[in-house]
Parts: structure tokens; C-alpha cells; sequence
């Protein structure tokens, strides 16, 4: 049985738990501030007990706590074991981290997870780079986890995640500007409607999604599009709709337009 911890309660960690125990791995998790009380998930009270014994540690507790986490963590794992950040974050950022794992001789997984989890909980998209890219798909595919390693190299899959998001953060902020311009001139039913036929079948749901999507998390999201217009500038190409997108998600996180 594969043993699975995971670091970090919140939303994405407690789904991600919930469904890799329910998919047949020895689940257990681990969070100072959040308890989960479902059945068969041992959650303990110290970081180095929960990581001691897994096959491959989750790491789902945010871009600021990430590289602090890692460092805890790192010393305490087996040494066949895979230290998987889930976190969104910059390919330096995972970069540093992996070092961090090579030094103590774990093997570190960048992972890009490349869609919201709670629609598919831990049946999410997984793109994974790095020394335990491999390793981290040969342990977590047999429980229904779709992914993908893609190179050996920490940051190449955190960097295709920013390629996505100047897509996808980009798009919610052509619908944001498109739909404030509709309402300004009195039509803004009509241009959503336009938007999400041009969009497919479901079109609809997701012009909703992007624009509620936008609402609810903005500030965070500001972090994301920074670290892809820093991301677009060391590859030494445009960021000209990143820029626009940026000032959007600004806007939305001081409650305006």
C-alpha cells in the first residue's frame, strides 16, 4: 500500500487526502491549525512523525509557507521518499527548494496542478518536474491521479503552469472588460451571451466561473500573474496582457469595479 501525508488541512489538502484514501493509500496528514476528523485519516500533532513513514509527502500549504515547510520536513523523510510541492509557485521558488532536497538527498517533485481542486478533487491534472517527477507519477497514478512528468528539472513544471495561467488569467480579464463595457452601455446580457457561444458548450459556466472565479480570489491571484510576468520577462517576451490582467485582479481585490 502506498503511504501518502499530507501537509496542509485546507481546502486542496483535505480533498487530495479524502480521495487518495478512498482511492486505497495509506493516507495521514499533518496541520497546526486545522483538524480533519474523516474516518481513516491519521492526522498527527508533529511535522517529523507525519513524514517519517510516507512513500511520498504532499506539501498543499500555500506559496509563502511552501520553502519553510520543505525545510522542516526535508530532514525527517526516508530517503526513498518524494517530496512533492503541490504549491503554486514561481520555477525559482521550486528551484531553491529542490537544492534544499538535494542537499539531504530526498528527491523533490515539482508539481503544477492545472485546474481549481475542487472540481476534481484528487483527480485534478498534475503536471510534475524534478528529481522525483517519476517516482512521484509511479506512486500516484495507480490512485487515479491524472499526471504527467514532464523533465527532471525542478521549475519546468511550475513554468508551464504560468504559461497556462497568462492564458487562463488573461481570458477572465478580457470577460471582465468586456462585460463592464456591456453594462456601461446598457447590453452587457447580450455581450455575455456572444462570449460564451463563442466559447463552446460550455460556455456559459465558464464565462461564470472566470468572472466569480476572479471576485473570490484576487489577491492571490495577483501573486500568480506577478510571478508569470517575471516569468514572460526572463524568457525576454511580451507581458503586455499580463499587465492588463494585473491591473484587473487589482482593481477586483479593492472591491471596485
Amino acid at each position: 500500500m502506498t503511504t501518502v501525508t499530507v501537509v496542509g488541512l485546507g481546502e486542496a489538502g483535505r480533498l487530495y487526502a479524502t480521495g487518495l484514501h478512498d482511492a486505497g493509500a495509506g493516507v495521514s496528514g499533518y496541520d497546526p491549525f486545522v483538524t480533519l476528523d474523516d474516518e481513516g485519516i491519521h492526522q498527527f500533532d508533529q511535522l517529523s512523525t507525519a513524514v517519517a513513514a510516507a512513500d511520498i509527502v504532499i506539501s498543499l500549504v500555500g506559496a509563502n509557507a511552501a520553502a519553510g515547510v520543505a525545510d522542516a520536513a526535508l530532514t525527517h523523510l526516508d530517503h526513498d521518499a518524494v517530496f512533492a510541492d503541490f504549491n503554486t509557485g514561481s520555477p525559482w521558488a521550486k528551484a531553491a527548494i529542490a537544492g534544499r532536497a538535494a542537499e539531504v538527498g530526498i528527491r523533490f517533485a515539482d508539481i503544477a496542478v492545472l485546474a481549481p481542486v475542487p472540481r476534481a478533487g484528487s483527480a485534478t491534472p498534475l503536471l510534475a518536474s524534478g528529481t522525483g517527477a517519476a517516482r512521484a507519477s509511479q506512486l500516484l497514478t495507480p490512485l487515479g491521479v491524472p499526471i504527467e512528468a514532464i523533465s527532471e528539472i525542478a521549475g519546468d513544471a511550475a513554468g508551464r503552469k504560468l504559461q497556462r495561467s497568462l492564458f487562463m488569467k488573461g481570458l477572465a480579464g478580457v470577460v471582465l472588460e468586456s462585460l463592464a463595457a456591456g453594462r456601461a452601455a446598457g447590453s452587457e446580457d447580450w455581450i455575455r451571451n456572444q462570449m460564451a457561444d463563442e466559447l463552446g458548450p460550455n460556455g456559459p459556466a465558464l464565462v461564470e466561473r472566470l468572472v466569480t472565479g476572479s471576485h473570490a480570489h484576487a489577491e492571490r491571484r495577483i501573486h500568480e500573474v506577478e510571478d508569470a510576468l517575471e516569468y514572460v520577462t526572463e524568457l525576454g517576451t511580451p507581458g503586455w496582457m499580463a499587465d492588463g490582467t494585473l491591473r484587473w485582479l487589482a482593481s477586483l481585490s479593492k472591491g471596485q469595479p
